[in-house]
């Protein structure tokens, strides 16, 4: 059996990057801390049989694409493991956010977990057939064939993504049993690698919302690192639950900070590519101008991965004729840890006030600023960028979209092959094709009024309006490619979201510079304030360089090592003892299992590698 390059060259990075880290911090140990290294297993030894309940938390993709090449684990073990996590802490999926007699709040998070907590609500529905896929990878894996890169692994997609064995709701309840007939090219695409597409994750409705992620299907998404606050919008159902373990990554969409917002609130790796890079093909849109599709795990690495997948030109998107600009291999291939060396960076500060209701102001910033010093002595120069100002934003970089959202809608639910409830489309005229107003007509949408209205004040298209908002647009497009040109910029740096979450809002900061451009943008974790909240530090490059951005943004992760997983989602607890110990205990925390493995306890990291095992104190930057 043979892995594919992409894969070789993912775990290598991976477990240098974690060899190293933890040698590093060994370092510092007295040699009283280091337990004894177990003994050799006899060659004559039977191998150990595969943990059939791994240890998932903090699992990356690298991490359980390890675990499987080398027979520690089973995708079926994978899987079920995961899905009992969410059946543990996601609540109740059947309860209504609508009814007041629900047991949970109508406003808040629908359903209790297994300890009588408000559940995360970050997923509306498992995939039926998942155990059976898993079942099939691993007889073929067992037989030597791999699908691709992803062969086995589990992935959670957001629920406008089109997918052919769940219904597709975009957050409405009245779309709640929609069902397309063909999966979106993204979702195809993860398929045809190998990957498990494990559930649906929750939105805004209609990926509405970005400072929040509020459906009429599943209610308010709760975020992992403080149940009380926002898990940010409107992928927040995806960040929620690749953060709390549900599945090592996923898929959500931006239209103006909606990938790297709840990524930034959820400490974990968002990508926005460049506009065209990743096919929206079976996406139901918000906006087409604004909309984009992208990547959400826990490293960098992992992120490159699935773009690498999922990234490529598309006949059933036009806009992806951009994407052959660019070298998929360079995703993963180029990821180094030297990536910032010489590297010159813009760091974008804008004067913000003081507000009781966005906390955090002064710790963020204090992240951020530590951040762009790591930037520097990774060897970068960073220098300052006065005329990018929001005046410059506001009256330059301008939105060609907005006023097409309920064209967009209602052209891809006439063009979509798909069924819907019945008498759902014969709400409004004309009765014989299910449109936006007849998903208003239901009378169930979480979107408030005035909401609402801005989708139905949209202009029908073509129209003079919108042509003369798309030309602002491209203007704006040139204008910024420019700025990177004019200022001999390799990168810009910025807080993704300038304060923390709170219940009702966790949003970003600097989301037009990217949505409105079309120019790619990462969030990576950049630590935590005080009171636990997670901050993101947002680097955003030229049209068609994300595979630098993404290696700088390596860079900086493989440095800081910010991210750390919430508390509220433990690891839950085995069923029955391990037939075999390993030399890494299977129920801690925070474990990564790459050849070198790292396992986080209450601060404490085990790195065994080659045999070696030694225990590492591992400190929390805040």
């Amino acid at each position: 059996m043979s892995s594919t390059p992409a894969l070789r060259r993912l775990l290598r990075l991976t477990a240098t990057g974690a060899l190293c880290s933890g040698l590093a911090l060994c370092a510092a140990l007295p040699a009283s801390a280091a337990p004894p290294a177990p003994d050799s297993p006899s060659p004559d030894a039977p191998a150990p049989a595969p943990d059939a309940e791994p240890a998932v938390v903090d699992l990356g993709v690298a991490d359980e694409l390890a675990l499987l090449e080398r027979g520690a684990t089973t995708s079926v073990a994978l899987v079920q493991r995961h899905l009992d996590r969410i059946a543990a802490y996601d609540g109740d999926p059947t309860a209504d956010p609508a009814d007041p007699t629900s047991p949970a709040d109508p406003d808040a998070h629908p359903g209790r977990d297994a300890a009588g907590s408000p559940g995360l609500a970050a997923i509306v529905t498992t995939a039926q057939e998942a155990l059976a896929t898993a079942a099939t990878l691993d007889a073929e894996r067992a037989a030597g064939t791999l699908r691709g890169p992803l062969h086995g692994v589990p992935v959670v997609v957001k629920d406008n993504y089109a997918t052919a064995d769940m219904p597709t709701s975009a957050g409405s309840v009245a779309l709640r049993d929609y069902r397309t007939a063909q999966d979106a090219t993204a979702v195809q695409r993860l398929r045809d690698a190998g990957a498990i597409v494990l559930a649906k994750a929750n939105t805004s409705e209609f990926a509405w919302h970005g400072t929040y992620t509020l459906s009429s299907v599943r209610g308010r998404t709760a975020n992992p690192y403080d149940r009380a606050n926002s898990a940010s919008g409107s992928s927040g159902g995806t960040a929620a639950a690749v953060a709390a373990g549900y599945a090592p990554a996923g898929l959500g969409t931006d239209s103006c900070g909606s990938i790297v917002g709840p990524s930034a609130h959820q400490s974990l790796v968002g990508l926005r590519p460049t506009r065209g890079l990743v096919s929206t093909a079976g996406v139901v849109p918000l906006s087409p101008r604004q909309d984009a599709a992208g990547p959400m795990a826990t490293t960098v690495a992992d992120v490159a991965l699935l773009l690498q997948v999922v990234a490529g030109r598309d006949p059933a998107d036009p806009l992806t004729v951009a994407s052959d600009a660019q070298q998929r291999t360079d995703y993963v291939e180029g990821l180094s840890t030297d990536a910032l060396r010489g590297a010159r960076i813009g760091y974008v500060r804008w004067h913000h006030d003081d507000d009781p209701e966005r906390p955090g102001l002064a710790e963020t910033t204090a992240l951020v600023d530590q951040a762009v010093r790591d930037l520097e002595a990774q060897g970068a120069e960073v220098v300052e960028v006065p005329d990018l100002t929001r005046e410059y934003v506001s009256d330059v970089l301008v939105s060609g979209g907005w006023i097409d959202m309920r064209a967009s809608i209602d052209r891809f639910l006439a063009d979509t092959d798909a069924t819907w409830p019945e008498g759902l489309a014969a709400r409004t005229e004309p009765v014989d094709a299910l449109t936006f107003s007849d998903v208003v007509a239901d009378g169930r949408s979480s979107l408030t009024a005035d909401d609402l209205a801005t989708f139905l004040d949209g202009v029908e298209l073509p129209a003079e309006a919108y042509d003369a908002a798309v030309a602002a647009q491209e203007a704006g497009m040139a204008a910024m490619d420019r700025f990177f040109v004019e200022h001999d910029l390799d990168a810009l740096a910025m807080a993704t979201s300038a304060t923390s979450a709170t219940p009702e809002w966790a949003g970003t900061t600097y989301c037009d510079l990217t949505a409105n451009t079309g120019v790619p943008a990462v969030s990576v974790p950049a630590g935590f304030t005080s009171t636990g909240a997670a901050a993101g530090l947002q680097l955003v490059a030229p049209r068609h360089h994300d595979a630098a951005l993404l290696s700088m943004a390596y860079a900086y992760e493989q440095a800081t090592r910010h991210r750390v997983a919430p508390s509220t989602t433990p690891e839950l607890p085995r069923s029955r003892p391990a037939a075999q110990e390993s030399a890494v205990a299977p129920a801690a925390p925070g474990r990564l299992a790459l050849g070198v493995a790292i396992t986080a306890v209450a601060g404490t990291a085990v790195l065994a590698a080659t045999g070696l095992l030694l225990a590492v104190r591992r400190r929390r930057r805040r």
